[in-house]
């Protein structure tokens, strides 16, 4: 089982361009295949190919990079399916994974992520997580969400080594942790690939 996420950064006029996507072709680079499996096209908008089972992981570690920079964000909306076309450019792949991509992005609104398979509990149950969820990380601040980016590309650093790391204290790591509700992201992430894999 694949997964498609269709994402668009918010605010992209707002900020200096060659930053922000220089941060985004770096973190979507960390997860797939430039041009068959990830592509940036309209400018602000990507495609990401991946697999199911990490693709929550995966949205959420694009989400921090993308939010170490004032005033940026993304809207997130992740298909579940199979891809029955492979090219060698994402855009042009196709398949149920990327449909439902599509018609969850078409269907957002103010939310800023999103998921849809073809099992209707699934869905409903990690629509009304993530409504929850994002609650956290729409609020991460650059510092927080760079701290939250580093955790989640190396998950078996404790806090004291994240400090080490990113050159601050651990109380000040473990503070920005618990602020940007990272113990309840790791829990659903943790729930994510446990039901992912039985539907």
């Amino acid at each position: 089982m694949k997964a498609v996420i269709t994402g668009d950064i918010i605010n992209s006029q707002e900020s200096d361009t060659a930053e922000w996507l220089e941060i985004l072709k770096t973190s979507l680079s960390e997860i797939g295949k430039k041009n068959k499996e990830w592509e940036i096209f309209r400018g602000d908008s990507f495609q990401l190919l991946t697999e199911a089972s990490i693709a929550l992981h995966a949205g959420f570690q694009l989400k921090a990079h993308v939010k170490t920079i004032k005033g940026l964000d993304v809207r997130m909306a992740i298909g579940i399916g199979d891809v029955t076309y492979f090219s060698d450019k994402v855009t042009t792949s196709n398949g149920s994974a990327f449909v439902n991509s599509g018609v969850c992005f078409d269907e957002l609104k103010k939310n800023t992520l999103a998921i849809k398979s073809h099992n209707v509990d699934f869905d409903e149950t990690f629509n009304l997580i993530f409504q929850l969820v994002t609650k956290f990380t729409n609020d991460w601040t650059p510092a927080s969400a760079a701290i939250v980016a580093t955790a989640l590309e190396q998950p078996g650093l404790n806090q004291y080594q994240l400090g080490e790391k990113l050159s601050k204290s651990q109380s000040t790591i473990n503070a920005a942790l618990k602020r940007s509700g990272y113990d309840e992201i790791k829990n659903v992430m943790a729930f994510y690939k446990d039901k992912i894999e039985k539907i």
